[in-house]
């Protein structure tokens, strides 16, 4: 085992490998699992860890109908239940055909038939069928818009439940009258199953004026057939639609339990501990910086022979987009905390997303050290300039302190590490 001193980086990775491993769908979805129900079973889904999730099915109830759809790259293969691939997150046409056949294998279910669905973050970009009158090309210019402009993922994703079809409880009424039992892994603060994926399982008053509310507070104007949809109130499915009434929502993976994995781990190991949240939001840089000033008051107290202190937080960063960059919230994070810690002895840090994908990048996320800030002047680059332009990746690239695990087929959101080392 990595010791958390005298390699500092490699425990960091090692904590965050422990927070992915706990969330693998192969370890939390059978424990979930009822026995395999009587007659016809169908297993739908969407989500970057959808596929996974199937392949823990089959594992446990055998060769099943079916069709999920999984992020590019993310799939699995399969005993019966087919896997579509599509884009995230601006979604696309293979993910709008998917999710037409999807809809065509759910209807016409009676009241005997057995419906399990497999929902996962990323789903509200890969589930995607427009409300009525509005093209894919509108969504996907509205999607792309809104991902650059700052906005909590809570907002965008309450716009995209108000403009689909599928979205916000359609999904279960479209299976009803069959019975429908939802699992759902969780990348969304406070792990509401209406948030997940926008809660296509679950229903929703629907609010279209406080959508066209959040799109004008964040700047963004959207094509004319969206704004006359949401200013004609919508289409929502209550909670008390009785289309509704057969299904059950059940959470079975979320951020803070990989959090506390971690945290166990760590306590093992000699460290003091403490998770900052599993929940937290905002700018990435301005987190960044509120977490540099509490790891640096902390270091200020410790003497040689202390414990080593952790902090541990989960949530999901936005980054408000103005450069040129390839960059991603927990690159962004890293990068403005070295730029804050600026070489500070003794304090570690790593951001990376649990999908293994930070922002439009295969990449998890970024490591910086001490020796951070030494080896960009070494080499020529300038943070202050790449924090500009949203180049966190670039220049964590350059420095070769990118986390890239590859698509992990799971998403419990952020996972971010301060280590603080005794002087």
């Amino acid at each position: 085992m990595f010791d958390p001193i005298s390699q500092p980086d490699e425990f960091l990775r090692v904590l965050f490998d422990t927070a992915v491993r706990e969330a693998d769908p192969m370890r939390c979805v059978p424990a979930a699992l009822p026995p395999r129900p009587a007659g016809r079973v169908l297993v739908v889904g969407a989500g970057k860890a959808s596929a996974r999730m199937a392949e823990a099915v089959e594992a446990d109830w055998g060769p099943l109908d079916g069709l999920v759809i999984t992020r590019y790259g993310h799939g699995r293969p399969l005993q019966g239940i087919e896997v579509a691939e599509a884009a995230h997150p601006v979604p696309d046409e293979a993910g709008a055909r998917a999710t037409r056949r999807m809809l065509d294998l759910l209807a016409g279910l009676g009241p005997d038939d057995f419906v399990l669905a497999l929902i996962s973050g990323g789903g509200s970009a890969l589930l995607t069928a427009p409300a009525e009158g509005i093209s894919l090309a509108e969504k996907q210019a509205l999607t792309a818009d809104l991902l650059v402009s700052g906005a909590p993922i809570g907002d965008i994703n309450g716009i995209r439940k108000e403009l689909s079809a599928v979205k916000g409880g359609r999904l279960a009424a479209a299976a009803y009258p069959a019975r429908m039992l939802a699992l759902m892994v969780s990348d969304v603060p406070g792990d509401d199953p209406a948030d997940i994926a926008s809660g296509p399982t679950v229903g929703h008053r629907g609010d279209a004026a406080r959508a066209l509310a959040v799109l004008d507070r964040w700047g963004v104007t959207p094509p004319p057939a969206i704004r006359a949809f949401l200013e004609q109130g919508g289409d929502p499915v209550q909670p008390d639609d009785p289309r509704l009434s057969r299904v059950e929502n059940r959470v079975i993976a979320a951020p803070a339990q990989s959090l506390v994995a971690a945290e166990d781990q760590a306590r093992e190991l000699g460290c003091v501990t403490r998770i900052l949240g599993d929940d937290l939001e905002g700018e990435a840089r301005e987190l960044a910086a509120t977490h540099a000033a509490l790891a640096l008051e902390i270091a200020a107290t410790m003497v040689p022979g202390d414990a080593p202190v952790l902090l541990l937080s989960g949530g999901e960063c936005t980054v408000t987009r103005s450069g040129d960059g390839v960059g991603g919230p927990n690159a962004e994070y890293a990068l403005a905390m070295a730029l804050m810690l600026n070489g500070a002895p003794g304090i570690w840090a790593l951001a990376c997303d649990t999908d293994g994908v930070d922002g439009s990048a295969e990449v998890a996320g970024a490591v910086v050290g001490p020796d951070t800030m030494r080896r960009a002047a070494e080499m020529g680059l300038d943070p202050v300039a790449a924090l500009a332009r949203n180049d966190s990746h670039g220049f964590f690239a350059a420095l070769g302190d990118q986390v890239v695990p590859g698509p992990t087929l799971t998403n419990v959101n952020d996972f971010r590490a301060l280590l603080i080392l005794p002087a």
